[in-house]
């Protein structure tokens, strides 16, 4: 039940995140370098930025959930 329950919560976190809009990454001078190029590198930018940001979110929860798995019992 508790799995279940889990995986309902993820999935629903999940579909959240996949219909929000398209969030504006950038700090203060990568946003003037950006309108300086144009829109199409601009949203390149944007998507690299969100790109490198991703990997410590995923390392931190990989980490997060190891230590709920060891510390569970």
């Amino acid at each position: 039940m508790k799995k279940q329950l889990l995986l309902s919560v993820f999935l629903g976190m999940a579909l959240w995140l996949f219909r929000c809009p398209a969030a504006m990454a950038q700090c203060s001078i990568c946003t003037k370098t950006a309108q300086q190029l144009g829109e199409g590198p601009a949203e390149g930018m944007n998507t690299g930025i969100l790109y490198l940001a991703f990997a410590p979110f995923a390392i931190i929860g990989y980490i997060g959930y190891r230590w709920y798995k060891a510390n569970r019992n």
